[in-house]
């Protein structure tokens, strides 16, 4: 009987935890780490665990290998070409990416070599995002024939629309740097530098009070999608629900008294 391949039996995303933060990093390098059926499934099924665990504090999107991430697998894709396949495929993409944004922790892509179609959504759909220098993105469907609609409405929620439009009908690659100055990724350090970038971002983050994080997360997109008058009203209430928190009301008084906040987180 045939051995099965070693790649095979990995799992398809690795788990780490330390200090507050979570990493998952997607572990199919061979192949640069496609969203398959199966990867978006494994993801979801950790953010979603990941979501109710009140210890957690960040979320890290990683990858192993040389790229972050190519799309989706092209091979599982023309392997079945059925509509109800390909609706269901775009359906399970869409539940994995809203639920980036849904959960209460911030998520951080760590971004090394390429990210591709469905895999710079990823990056995009991720609340905050650290590039290595050599970091490459692009959204390169058109390429092929296929325009990245599901990519576009994260890429267009990022990038200017002019900036985003182009990336999408040309396909063309811009640079980590690029990326950062269109609003793709937060920072670039260099390659040797990028843990330890990725890390005192959520350092920062986990600094503070999780009631404070969590309800200005929530906020920070709900508003993007109302008129300024019900985001202003959201947002309002938010702050009111906010000030009433333990943390926020300690947070106040140490400030008035000139103090260090003693948080609970």
């Amino acid at each position: 009987m045939a051995a099965v391949p070693q790649e095979l039996t990995e799992p398809l995303v690795l788990v780490a935890t330390q200090g507050g933060a979570v990493t998952l990093t997607l572990n199919r390098p061979a192949q640069f780490n496609p969203l398959s059926a199966a990867m978006m499934a494994a993801l979801r099924a950790e953010l979603e665990r990941i979501a109710a665990d009140a210890s957690v504090r960040v979320v890290i999107i990683a990858a192993a290998g040389k790229a972050f991430c190519a799309g989706h697998d092209l091979r599982e894709m023309r392997a079945e070409p059925s509509l109800p396949f390909y609706q269901a495929l775009f359906a399970d993409c869409t539940r994995l990416m809203t639920t980036l944004q849904a959960m209460p922790q911030p998520v951080i892509a760590r971004v090394h070599g390429m990210a591709t179609a469905a895999g710079c959504q990823l990056v995009a759909m991720c609340d905050l995002a650290v590039a290595a220098a050599g970091a490459r993105f692009a959204v390169s469907g058109v390429n092929l024939g296929l325009f990245c609609a599901t990519p576009s409405v994260a890429l267009s929620r990022n990038l200017s629309r002019k900036a985003a439009f182009e990336m999408l009908v040309t396909g063309e690659f811009i640079d980590a740097e690029q990326a950062r100055e269109r609003g793709l990724v937060n920072r670039v350090v260099p390659a040797d530098a990028l843990d330890a970038e990725v890390r005192a971002l959520a350092d920062a983050i986990i600094a503070k009070p999780a009631v404070a994080i969590a309800a200005g997360k929530g906020l920070f997109y709900r508003q993007l999608e109302m008129g300024i008058d019900a985001a202003y009203q959201l947002a309002g209430q938010t702050m009111a629900c906010n000030m009433m928190a333990p943390d926020t009301l300690e947070g106040v008084q140490a400030f008035i008294d000139k103090r260090p906040p003693a948080w609970r987180r």
